[in-house]
Parts: C-alpha cells; sequence; structure tokens
C-alpha cells in the first residue's frame, strides 16, 4: 500500500511540469517515441546524480533493484542502458537546457534579496568565466584537442554567474580550444550591471563594447600593458591601494579598440601577499571597493569546484556531444533545483553539499521532505529486550 509520497517526487514538485512540456513539444522530443519518454529520460539522469551513479550499468542495476519505488515515482517503463543510451545520444539537449534557464530565472528571483557586503556598492554583480573538462580524445573525437596538447581533448563551460545570488546566469559548453574572448563577443551586456573578468578577458574591443552599453567591467591587467598616465587619483596606502591612475592606451592597435581613458588601480593583497592590477571603466566608485569587486570574483571558481565535486559532470555517461550536454545541463537543473529548495524551505543553516548528502541516502523514503532535511534528533532502540542478560556491561 502506498502511504505519502516519495522525497523524490517532493522534489520533482519544485519543477514546473508545463515548462518541461513546452521545451519538449518545442524541439518534438517525444516524436516517434513509444515508451521512454524525455520526462523519463530526465528522472533517470536526475536519479543518477542524486545517488552518485558512476555508468550506465550501474543506473540499470540499481534502478532494477529498486522495482516499485521508481513505478511511483514516474518511471513506468523498466530501464536498460541500452535504452538510456539511445535516449541520451538522440534526444535533443536544448530541452534540458531551456528547463535549466527557467529553473536559474526562478532561483534568482529567489535570491534577489541577498546582497554582498560591500561599502559604497549597489548593483548587479556578474563574474564571466571559463572551466575545462578533460576528456579522452580516442573516446570523444568531437571535442577538439586543447591548443596546446593534440592528444588531450576537452569541453569547456563558459559561465555567466551572479555573484550575489550566487548562481549561474548562462552556461555554454563549446571544445576546449574556442577563445574566451569569442564566446564574452556574444555575452549581452546588462546596463549599469558590473562584469568581473579574468586577465584572459583582456579584448579592448570587448571591453569597449561594455563600456558603450553603459555598463562596467573589473579586469585584470596584462604584465606588458603599454599606457601613460594621466593624471593620479589619492591612495590610501595603508588598505592596500598603492597607486590609482587614470590612464590612455599607448600601442595604436589597443588606442584604437579603445580610446577612452582608463583607471589603473595597483593593489596589494595582504592575504596572499602579492600586487594585482585592475583595469576599469569606474571612476566613481573608491578604490577599495574596485578590488572588494574583484576579489568577490572567486565565487565563481568555488561554483565550479563544487560542479565538479559534488555532481555528476566528469565520468559521462556517453560519449557523443549531445549525451555529454544532456548530461551537463541535467546537473546544472539539479543544483539549481536544490538551491530552490534551500531558499523555499528556509534551510539557511544548511549548504547545498548537505543538501545534496541527505537526498543522495533517503530519496526514496517516504517522509516530508523538510522533515527529512531537518531532522535532528534520532531515537535508536535498545537491541537487547530488558529481560535479557548481557555479557559485557559498559
Amino acid at each position: 500500500m502506498n502511504i505519502g509520497r516519495t522525497v523524490f517526487s517532493q522534489l520533482l514538485d519544485y519543477l514546473p511540469e508545463h515548462v518541461f512540456r513546452q521545451a519538449v513539444a518545442r524541439y518534438h522530443g517525444d516524436r516517434r517515441v513509444r515508451r521512454f519518454t524525455c520526462w523519463q529520460q530526465f528522472l533517470c539522469m536526475a536519479f543518477a546524480q542524486l545517488t552518485y551513479r558512476e555508468s550506465l550499468r550501474d543506473i540499470e542495476a540499481c534502478s532494477r533493484s529498486l522495482g516499485s519505488a521508481l513505478y511511483h515515482n514516474g518511471l513506468t517503463s523498466e530501464i536498460a542502458h541500452s535504452t538510456l543510451a539511445d535516449a541520451n545520444r538522440q534526444r535533443p539537449w536544448r530541452i534540458y537546457r531551456d528547463v535549466a534557464l527557467h529553473l536559474i530565472e526562478q532561483a534568482r528571483l529567489l535570491y534577489r534579496d541577498d546582497k554582498l557586503a560591500l561599502a559604497e556598492f549597489d548593483g548587479v554583480i556578474y563574474a564571466f568565466d571559463s572551466s575545462i573538462i578533460d576528456l579522452s580524445l580516442s573516446l570523444f573525437p568531437w571535442a577538439k584537442a586543447h591548443v596546446h596538447q593534440r592528444t588531450r581533448a576537452g569541453i569547456k563551460l563558459h559561465t555567466l554567474y551572479d555573484v550575489q545570488a550566487q548562481l549561474p546566469v548562462i552556461v555554454r559548453v563549446t571544445a576546449a580550444n574556442v577563445s574566451d574572448t569569442r564566446m564574452l563577443a556574444q555575452l549581452d551586456i546588462q546596463s549599469g550591471a558590473y562584469y568581473l573578468l579574468d586577465r584572459g578577458y583582456s579584448d579592448f574591443r570587448q571591453l569597449r563594447r561594455i563600456d558603450q552599453q553603459a555598463a562596467y567591467f573589473v579586469t585584470r591587467a596584462r604584465r606588458n600593458l603599454r599606457y601613460h598616465r594621466v593624471y593620479s587619483l589619492p591612495s590610501d596606502r595603508l588598505a592596500g591601494i598603492q597607486t590609482d591612475q587614470v590612464i590612455l592606451l599607448d600601442v595604436p592597435l589597443t588606442r584604437l579598440y579603445y580610446p577612452d581613458q582608463l583607471r589603473r588601480i595597483r593593489f596589494f593583497d595582504t592575504d596572499q601577499q602579492r600586487t594585482l592590477v585592475f583595469l576599469t571603466n569606474n571612476f566613481t566608485l573608491e578604490a577599495l571597493t574596485i578590488a572588494d569587486l574583484y576579489k568577490s570574483r572567486w565565487h565563481i571558481e568555488l561554483f565550479f569546484r563544487w560542479i565538479k565535486q559534488h555532481l555528476r559532470i566528469k565520468a559521462f555517461y556517453g560519449t557523443s556531444a549531445n549525451a555529454v550536454r544532456t548530461q551537463i545541463w541535467i546537473a546544472t537543473t539539479v543544483y539549481v533545483l536544490i538551491a530552490i529548495i534551500k531558499k523555499r524551505l528556509q534551510l539557511d543553516t544548511l549548504s547545498l553539499y548537505t543538501i545534496l548528502q541527505i537526498l543522495s541516502i533517503t530519496i526514496f523514503q517516504k517522509e516530508p521532505l523538510y522533515q527529512v532535511l531537518t531532522a535532528t534528533h534520532y531515537h535508536f532502540e535498545d537491541p537487547c529486550p530488558p529481560n535479557q542478560l548481557q555479557l559485557f556491561e559498559f
């Protein structure tokens, strides 16, 4: 007798089913499909993400051992590793991208009131960066080799990250040899926002585009940057601001790309004992605030580290480009879904990692989701009845 609903079923309540159906219809995902639909494919892949399955055969073996538990969660057909492999190879990955992007917009609304403690600052902060996932060139021949390593392949995750909401806004998957500045050129610039960029994005044509869209950028200056000082601003050396200058570029080509003035800040980081040089088009914020802004870019590095450690995006269930992109977008969906649950259930004391670990072992329990995630008191029954003699007493 089915009493109550499983944790897995309650988790899926936070994913709008009509949005999923619309995405499937948009890309004709279920055309000529009789049994194993896109929804069931998503359930299998989400189950694999939440329970840390290693391979397609692992998914098949574990799902069969669960029996009717999966049936009551929507998996009405038996899972075979070949069926799931075919679905990952053939079903359009854009279905799961659209679902993930819809959840990201929901999550950003929930986290919009979370602000960083930055003095003299009130605005939207984006960090744009990329991370490479190494692949075997023999197994993934479609993944282009690295520029300097012809025997290794990989894919690159280009991510626009909302630093205040601590959520990805845009995720694009390309081959590892795709230039970072090329993806920056495809980014839609939001007026009034701040874009934190690593030194690899020092393309003055793109920085000029950000400036023309009435947005701001903060990036690292290259060591061989040629410029001349126009004038200097007051600097607080006790706070680590060694120089605060307004400059113009000297090289004719870069001067053509960016003819306007730039602000150059030289900052000494006492925590890491190193000197950093920033370039920005903002002339109103304090120099120390600019340095703190760039320091907050570290959140996107933590995001990349988190998803690589705790989501299944380093060991893939398929070798085709479609299968890899499908797995990455479903992993992103699971990440954002957990972030939504954390906010809606007001689980401020729990980290995303802790929630993911709890769900991994309670996914098919029939208890309220909030109770599972907040249970702190456990009752252990005495295995020995009171009238039974004990051999050892402690």
